[in-house]
């Protein structure tokens, strides 16, 4: 930023996170599109709702208007106009756990003022399909996609210790080591992912959100698939993840 100069943004973003500061105002986390996460504060926030209303309820999507300050790490944040509010459908425990596992990921994957529109339009995809009915293949997705997107996706048709083809085979992962292995070469504390599950991801990573969203998925399907894309996550997030708690019992 040019010294002494303030700066005006005006963009769509991702309420991530809020936490009180100082009397009333509050900290703000958003996952910008134009500038990756950003921290700032609402003045007065939790006193007057005039500017920010239900704007800042976490996986909200806004157009968000902030400012850069010079020598200064927080942006103030002068107004949110609401474009996705989850609020627009019931809040229930699973639809719940799914938003914060979404918001939580990005919150911790994300580094600050490092812009990825493919990862921002992934997260407004899946919040924007969330519904109560249908929580477990938004959130499988969102999972697979960021492991991909990050680079942290391992590649499962070959075992990692020694070569052999597993296509169309069941393949073994540990949570604590990268790539998958075959039955012999499987690691203390491995898990198996089945060979449908494997077709699974591949057909995930080829097809669209929407269309997949008109078939059933119960929280049986691909339970294993859901399991090693959460655990792989975390491996290198290197911290559990509070929100998967619930879709990943």
């Amino acid at each position: 930023m040019p010294e002494g100069r303030q700066i005006q943004h005006h963009g769509e973003a991702i309420v991530l996170r809020t936490w009180p500061f100082h009397e009333a105002d509050l900290l703000v986390s958003l996952f910008t599109r134009d500038q990756g996460k950003v921290k700032g504060v609402a003045r007065h926030a939790m006193k007057s709702r005039k500017r920010f209303g239900g704007a800042l309820e976490p996986a909200t999507q806004v157009r968000a208007h902030y400012t850069e300050r010079p020598k200064q790490d927080l942006v103030r944040l002068d107004q949110f106009e609401i474009l996705w509010s989850p609020l627009m459908a019931p809040i229930e425990t699973l639809r719940l756990a799914g938003l914060q596992l979404v918001t939580e990921v990005l919150e911790e994957a994300m580094p600050d003022q490092a812009p990825e529109d493919n990862i921002y339009r992934l997260a407004v995809t899946v919040l924007t399909s969330l519904r109560s009915e249908n929580v477990y293949l938004p959130t499988l997705y969102f999972c697979l996609w960021m492991n991909r997107l990050m680079g942290w996706m391992p590649e499962l048709g070959h075992c990692a210790a020694c070569g052999l083809d597993l296509r169309n085979q069941t393949v073994y992962w540990s949570p604590t080591a990268d790539g998958v292995t075959c039955y012999d070469d499987r690691r203390p504390g491995s898990r198996a992912l089945t060979a449908a599950s494997v077709s699974e991801t591949n057909r995930i990573f080829r097809t669209p959100l929407a269309d997949l969203l008109a078939e059933p998925w119960p929280s049986t399907r691909s339970a294993d698939l859901r399991a090693f894309a959460i655990a792989t996550l975390e491996r290198h997030l290197e911290r559990r993840l509070r929100s998967a708690a619930a879709l990943n019992p």
